[in-house]
């Protein structure tokens, strides 16, 4: 088993009044060329947004991007309905950029941050049609169980949000002192753990509040809660 950690002190960090945004991977003015991806993960951003503020029109093209609110709210719009959508936590956002989506991500109220995380994944088929797509999910389904967010697009024995690529995105909430083993899905993928909060270990290593782990070259691990903790995994091909 190949264990890379990831201290969340060891991020990339901008902080521009209404943005402050840590970034896992190379990223707008971050460039550490020995964290450019992650297998097909190309950007893990953790951001906190101030009330009213956001991203205003831009484009992207041959991505998918998954966005996970955390606390506050998401309001998003882009091309393909022009109409103002809002996105709660326990809601996840799937947008397949293909051959380009125009779209606006602000703080949907006035008087809360907004903090989330946002993934890009490098698909396995280019030129698609955009599309978008969102789902909730209840926190009671991940409490020392794995709840999956997201699968492959061609994943018939799960019916929820997907992407175009051999990937797996999932939470579980672990109570303290609980084991939980994680059995990856193929011999040829990796995954991500960014420990969201709390204390686990992974083979004798500590994480702690947003430290990651990336695991490769093993098809199953375990992961003991030293005190209630809230995970999520990104399951990727290592290679594409």
């Amino acid at each position: 088993m190949r264990i890379e950690k990831f201290p969340a002190n060891t991020r990339g960090f901008v902080n521009h009044g209404w943005l402050q945004a840590n970034y896992s991977f190379s990223f707008a003015n971050f460039y550490d060329p020995n964290r450019t991806n992650f297998g097909a993960l190309r950007v893990l951003n953790d951001d906190l947004i101030a009330p009213s503020m956001g991203f205003s029109t831009h484009p992207h093209q041959n991505m998918e991007i998954i966005t996970i609110p955390l606390s506050g709210v998401l309001k998003h719009k882009d091309n393909t309905s022009n109409e103002w959508l809002y996105v709660h936590p326990n809601e996840v956002q799937v947008m397949s950029a293909g051959t380009g989506i125009y779209h606006s991500e602000m703080n949907g109220t006035t008087d809360t941050y907004l903090s989330l995380f946002q993934i890009w994944i490098i698909p396995n088929q280019e030129g698609i049609s955009p599309r978008y797509n969102q789902k909730a999910f209840k926190a009671e389904d991940r409490k020392n169980k794995l709840q999956v967010l997201v699968s492959a697009i061609d994943d018939d024995n799960f019916d929820g949000l997907k992407v175009h690529q051999n990937a797996k995105l999932s939470r579980i909430d672990l109570d303290e002192n609980k084991e939980f083993i994680y059995e990856l899905s193929s011999e040829k993928n990796g995954i991500y753990v960014m420990n969201i909060s709390g204390e686990i270990s992974i083979n004798d290593e500590i994480f702690s509040d947003r430290d990651a782990v990336g695991i490769s070259e093993t098809t199953s691990f375990k992961i003991t809660a030293n005190t209630t903790s809230e995970l999520f995994f990104i399951e990727i091909p290592m290679t594409f």
